[in-house]
This record gives structure tokens, C-alpha cells and sequence, in this order.
């Protein structure tokens, strides 16, 4: 059943949550494709039940941008190479971009990505050379392919296609598959809107070509409803799940059972009627010590 993991306003919902060290930089990326910056120290600090405060007190942002992906970057990404942010759109847009042109983004905000009329940025992710990408969406097609497949485009451009969606689906989600885990028998966490999970071999989903219609990564049903979250696995303990009504539970990983790519899964979370999955997060045991 869970717990009460953040109070909400009658209009709001819960849609990120993650976890970060205090001197980390923050990127937060709207959907109106910009790209806001600021330290982990200067978001102010609250208790479990609080509401929190709007990122107008901390960041020169518009009532109208919704924030859709927020992003950490601290020292360990120089360590591991990491030289580019990868990002993909609603409508399967993708577009890779050097980490240098982020480096001046300040609290007023940059364009990140330039988007067509009907298009909104859905999710943004770290990425080094030889990386690959998996892309799912809410109808349950995923596509997975090298990021070299994607040149690398200055913040103004508007990238090219990622997935060849059908009508009526869009994209929900994105993860990348380090180029050192590519031979590893790793995981992938597949989520859905009602609360149903499951973890399926990263290896069931062939490398292709970019902007294929791509396989199924699970079966979608009314019961399951839509495709919510995927995440890579590798050194994850436990997963942590918020539903938009502010709802948490908190499971082992190791729980969760191992299916094939077209499977339903299983219930992993109770939902009150009406209340979906909003965000979830899988947490290594470091992180639970830090």
C-alpha cells in the first residue's frame, strides 16, 4: 500500500524523483524543448510530507514550461567518459549534443533542443562513445541502436528520427546500455501505469538500425495500462515508486520477476482507483548509504 511521500496541491501531480549528491549540477529540460541549470544545494531542503517549493524561487522559469526531465551531472560522468546529453521527443525525435554546449547554461535557461509545432521533449539521458540507447513507448514498441547511429547536433538544431511510431503512440521513455555492460546479462525494468513491473534480459532486444518501428518490449493490456517507465538494471538494489496522487512504495528489485519481452508482468504496487504510476527510481546500496 505505501505511504504518503510528498503532500500535493489538488491540481498538482508527482513526476520526477531521483536521487543526488548536494554539489551536483542540475539540469532541468521542459517540454518547450529549454534547459535550466542550477546546484543540488541551492533547491531547498524539505521534509518527507512537505509540499516543497516552486522552481520559480530558484530558477528564472516560466508558469508555462513544464519541467519533463531532470538531469545530474557530478564528477564520476568526467570519469566515465561521459561526453554528450542524448535526448528524445514525444514524437520520436533524437538528437545527440555535446556536453561543452551545456556549460554556460545558467538559471535563466538555453534552447536545448528546437521542436516542431506538436512536439515536446520527453526525456534526456547521459552518453558516452559506443553507448547504446533503448527507446519505449506507451503502447509498448522499443527500438535499441548504437548512439553512434546519431551525429552529434549544437543545442539550436532539432535532431532527426529516433523511432517510427505508429498512430496514436508516443514516446514515454529512454535509457542507455553502457558500452562495458553490452556482453553483461543486465536487466531491463519495464513499468506500467497500474502499477505492474517485471525485469527482462537487455539481450532479448536486438541492436537495429535507427528509426525502425523497433519489437515489442510488453504486452499492453487495459489491466496494465500504459507503458509508465523502463530503466536499466545492473547494480540496482531497490526500487522506489511515487504514483501521481503521492503514493510510495519501496521493493527489492530482486523481487520483481525475470519475463520475456512480450509479457504483461506483474502487480508490484497497489493503485487507488484513479491514481497512476508517475515517476520511479532504482537506487544502489551506495546511494542508500550516502
Amino acid at each position: 500500500q505505501g505511504m504518503l511521500g510528498m503532500k500535493t496541491m489538488e491540481d498538482d501531480e508527482v513526476c520526477h524523483f531521483f536521487s543526488a549528491k548536494t554539489h551536483d549540477s542540475l539540469f532541468f529540460f521542459t517540454d518547450s524543448g529549454k534547459v535550466f541549470q542550477t546546484k543540488v544545494y541551492e533547491v531547498p531542503e524539505g521534509q518527507r510530507a512537505n509540499r516543497g517549493r516552486g522552481l520559480m524561487n530558484f530558477l528564472e522559469i516560466s508558469t508555462s514550461d513544464k519541467v519533463l526531465s531532470v538531469l545530474n551531472l557530478d564528477k564520476k560522468d568526467k570519469e566515465e567518459k561521459i561526453n554528450s546529453l542524448i535526448m528524445i521527443t514525444k514524437n520520436g525525435v533524437i538528437k545527440k549534443t555535446p556536453l561543452s554546449d551545456f556549460e554556460n547554461v545558467r538559471k535563466g535557461g538555453l534552447i536545448a533542443i528546437k521542436l516542431k509545432p506538436d512536439d515536446a521533449l520527453c526525456n534526456v539521458r547521459k552518453i558516452g562513445d559506443g553507448d547504446e540507447v533503448i527507446i519505449a513507448t506507451k503502447n509498448g514498441q522499443s527500438i535499441r541502436f548504437s548512439e553512434k547511429e546519431v551525429r552529434p547536433m549544437g543545442r539550436p538544431a532539432s535532431g532527426i528520427r529516433g523511432i517510427k511510431l505508429k498512430k496514436g503512440d508516443e514516446v514515454i521513455g529512454m535509457d542507455v546500455i553502457k558500452k562495458d555492460r553490452l556482453k553483461e546479462k543486465d536487466y531491463l525494468l519495464v513499468l506500467t501505469d497500474n502499477g505492474f513491473g517485471k525485469r527482462t534480459l537487455s539481450s532479448e532486444y536486438k541492436t537495429q538500425g535507427r528509426g525502425g518501428s523497433g519489437v515489442r518490449i510488453a504486452h499492453i493490456t487495459a489491466k496494465t495500462g500504459q507503458l509508465a517507465k523502463i530503466e536499466v538494471l545492473t547494480d540496482k538494489e531497490d526500487l522506489i515508486v511515487i504514483s501521481q496522487k503521492g503514493q510510495v512504495i519501496r521493493t527489492k528489485i530482486s523481487s520483481i520477476p525475470k519475463l520475456g519481452r512480450d509479457t504483461q508482468g506483474v502487480k508490484i504496487m497497489k493503485m487507488k482507483t484513479g491514481d497512476k504510476v508517475a515517476s520511479a527510481t532504482c537506487l544502489t546500496e551506495k546511494e542508500e548509504a550516502e
